[in-house]
This record gives C-alpha cells, structure tokens and sequence, in this order.
C-alpha cells in the first residue's frame, strides 16, 4: 500500500478510521500466467478461501500435480476429470472455456496484460462464458496489482463498506460504484480495507 494511496483515502474521515483501526495493509500481486489466475478466480467464486484452496489443490492434482496444467491440456480434459476436484458442472464448464480463449489467445499473456488497460481486459475477458467482471477484478488486483479497481459486486467489498460507514443495509453495485469516486486513483486500497474490516466482524473484533 503506498503511501500516496493511504493518504488519499485518509482525506475521508471514516476511511481514515478504518485504515487508524486495521493497521497497514499489503499487496503482493501474484504476476502469474493470466490463464492461471482466471482459473484461480472461478474456482473462489462464491466459495470461503479455505474451500477453494482445497479444490485448487485437487484441481492439480487431478492432473498430475506437477505444476499448474497448461490450457491445451485442460481444455482437453473431459468434465467429469475437473468435476473430481469438486468442481461444480458450472465451474469445470467455465474454466475449460477459459482454456479455449487463452489457447485462441482471448486470454492475454501477462506482458500484454501489461500493455492493456483495465477496461480493456474487462471488455476482453468477459467474452468468454463465466468470466465476469468480478473474476476479471480478481485479476487485476491480485495478479496484476492495479491500483483502482473497485469490486462493487463483491459481497465482502459491500459488507465492509456497510460496516465502516454503519449503513443499515448493503449498498447496491451501482450505488457503490458512485460513492467510490471519491477514492479514486485508489480504489484497490479501499477495496483491500473493507475486505479486512468484513473480516473483523466475522472473528467479532470490530
């Protein structure tokens, strides 16, 4: 978290509340294959880390676990061998459709991922059926580290925003989405914040 970004949000008097209550705060972005990542993201969709940890795991080791299994070779698989890493019919279907468009080059290398913006990859990934835009997010902050992306479809995003700002309901997508203005060009930062703050409630330390 740059000092820059921390600065930013502290100009809003209950981010600087949260951000005086979490502590600082990290992010490491993974800087792997693009394919892996979308892979990675489907299989959290919906899911506690812990579980889709679990999967992911199986997920390799359905296909040797020697690594992480190239898209020709998932792509090839047939369903029911994803299924047996617990995967939904859903979810097998999606990421061998993500094996398709990286292999037909829809899915961008990581160095051109670097040369596109983020509306770019989201206008480009989400072509591909089951990558939404929430996926594409999962992307561009834990993969690729950009700095102002605002997952105003996540659940968790919402929760703590409706936590730090003692909000009796959910704030809609669209309605985040306008309060989030405020804290561009650091909207990942915000985001990253209301993660945690929804993680205190969960262990009742909020």
């Amino acid at each position: 978290m740059t000092k820059r970004a921390l600065e930013h949000l502290k100009a809003d008097r209950v981010m600087a509340e949260v951000i005086q209550r979490v502590g600082p705060l990290k992010l490491r972005p993974r800087r792997i294959a693009p394919f892996q990542s979308l892979v990675h993201a489907i299989i959290h969709q919906q899911l506690s880390g812990q579980a889709a940890s679990t999967i992911l795991n199986r997920f390799q080791a359905v296909f040797g676990g020697r690594g992480f299994p190239s898209p020709h070779v998932v792509a090839g698989a047939e369903v029911e061998k994803l299924r047996a890493a617990g995967l939904s019919v859903a979810k097998a279907n999606y990421i061998k459709g993500v094996a398709q468009g990286a292999i037909e080059g829809l899915v961008p290398s990581l160095e051109l991922c670097d040369c596109l913006t983020d509306d770019d990859l989201i206008q480009r990934l989400t072509t591909i059926r089951g990558v939404g835009r929430w996926t594409v997010h999962m992307l561009l902050i834990f993969n690729l580290g950009r700095p102002d992306v605002l997952p105003t479809e996540d659940l968790g995003v919402r929760r703590g925003y409706q936590i730090a700002y003692k909000k009796p309901s959910l704030p809609e997508p669209a309605q985040l989405h306008r309060i989030g203005v405020r804290w561009m060009p650091f909207r990942t930062a915000a985001a990253l914040y209301f993660w945690r703050t929804a993680d205190f409630l969960k262990n009742d330390a909020w």
